[in-house]
């Protein structure tokens, strides 16, 4: 151990190699372990951070600051940058492809599945109490991420029209992103100038 850093401080060095096969592997164990909305971001970190060490607390954190922002799912996005800095492309690869596997197949054989007895009032059934129950977690989580500004009257605006503008405007989301959005970025700019 080098003079002056901690065992802490040296055991969250991030790894210097990593192999294909431990990407593959951590992320079909992310993509086993993370059933539900939430649960592969939580695997994800316990893997990549905690077990394997493979990146520091802060580089996660960034990392799932970027992939809010980008297109599909959180989770891909995460397995693609964490691939793309411990590898590079290839490691990009090698984690989406763990990743995605299982979930792939799973969804093709319920697919399959599900073309050839469409009709049945029993998937009937089922899909309409996914659907609902689907909601109602979209709208817990919606109000969860809402709570820690409940207190500034800018953020309950914006999510107010947020919300109006796709339930009753019909408007896409991307037309509803890029309009509110930078404004959203500016009016938070502003906020942010005054209480300094």
């Amino acid at each position: 151990m080098r003079a002056g850093v901690s065992q802490t401080d040296e055991s969250r060095k991030p790894a210097e190699h990593v192999s294909l096969g431990a990407l593959f592997v951590a992320f079909l164990k992310v993509s086993l372990y993370g059933i539900g909305g939430g649960g592969g971001l939580v695997w994800a970190h316990r893997i990549a951070v905690d077990q394997q060490r493979w990146i520091t607390e802060e580089d996660f954190a960034d990392i799932v600051s970027l992939c809010q922002f980008m297109p599909g799912p959180n989770i891909v996005g995460i397995a693609v940058c964490i691939g793309t800095r411990l590898r590079g492309g290839i490691g990009a690869l090698a984690a989406a492809g763990g990743f995605l596997i299982i979930p792939g197949a799973i969804g093709f054989a319920v697919g399959m599945l599900y073309l050839q007895h469409a009709r049945h009032p029993v998937i009937q059934n089922i899909l309409g109490g996914l659907a609902a129950t689907g909601a109602g977690l979209m709208i817990a989580t919606g109000i969860r991420l809402l709570m820690p500004h409940r207190r500034r009257p800018a953020a309950l605006l914006f999510a107010a029209l947020a919300f109006g503008l796709m339930a009753f405007g019909k408007l896409p989301l991307l037309v509803i992103l890029f309009g509110l959005v930078p404004l959203g970025i500016a009016v938070a700019a502003i906020e942010n100038a005054r209480v300094r």
